[in-house]
């Protein structure tokens, strides 16, 4: 009340943009009455201030996953953020969204713009019995060929990762073997014809492999967000079309 009467008695200096909310926990089903809840205070509150005579020029509270899942919230505008980089807030978000398609249609809409790569800087063979990597996390138990990739934790590829994580080298899967380094991992690619230099594929996809930041979340237990948001600016990105 305090607030809607100095927008009145300032009507000549002030200019009421708009009102807005912020519907946390969107993308998650166990949230759906209180963000109900939310939204019918949001809206009892705009009728309120428009019988005093007080009129908001745009409404806005949709974050990417209230706009996918509550259309509603859409109003004026929406606030899209992890959506324009062609990832889904989380899975349910995903889910849902696809629910509401026709059977002919069900298909991802989003394109990803990111593609992390590194190279491989060494290979090396390991003997069945050898460890591999900090404090014996991995015992060989064959004889393997190793390759190492200058890309660790300092960079955003989480330690929880190790033993557990993928990337792509030669259009082939493989798999973080030992613990993840601070600036380096290893990569099983017993399989794979590796040499010094090969492209290996950290996010993104080859001829339809795919690494995706979800696969990392869970992992990890990270969200898409927190990845992303977790790759420092050290690290180079080139700009593609």
């Amino acid at each position: 009340p305090e607030l809607a009467e100095v927008l009145i008695n300032k009507a000549e200096h002030l200019s009421l943009e708009g009102i807005c909310t912020h519907l946390a926990g969107a993308e998650s089903i166990a949230n759906h009455v209180r963000i109900k809840k939310q939204l019918t205070a949001f809206n009892q509150t705009v009728k309120w201030l428009t019988k005093k005579n007080v009129h908001p020029k745009r409404m806005h509270t949709a974050c990417s996953a209230a706009a996918m899942t509550y259309p509603k919230t859409r109003m004026d505008m929406v606030r899209i953020g992890i959506l324009q980089y062609g990832f889904w807030p989380g899975p349910e978000t995903f889910i849902h969204f696809l629910g509401k398609q026709k059977v002919e249609y069900k298909q991802d809409p989003l394109k990803r713009v990111i593609k992390w790569k590194s190279t491989v800087m060494s290979t090396k063979s390991i003997a069945r019995g050898e460890f591999i990597g900090y404090g014996n996390s991995y015992l060989a138990h064959q004889d393997m060929r190793v390759a190492t990739v200058p890309v660790g934790y300092s960079h955003g590829y989480s330690r929880v990762l190790s033993n557990q994580g993928r990337a792509l080298i030669n259009n082939t899967r493989v798999g973080v073997i030992g613990l993840v380094n601070m600036n380096m991992m290893m990569l099983d690619v017993t399989e794979v014809d590796v040499s010094k230099g090969d492209e290996v594929i950290l996010i993104g996809g080859d001829n339809g492999l795919e690494i995706s930041v979800a696969s990392f979340g869970e992992l990890s237990n990270q969200l898409n967000y927190e990845l992303l948001t977790r790759l420092p600016y050290r690290i180079p990105r080139i700009i593609t079309k």
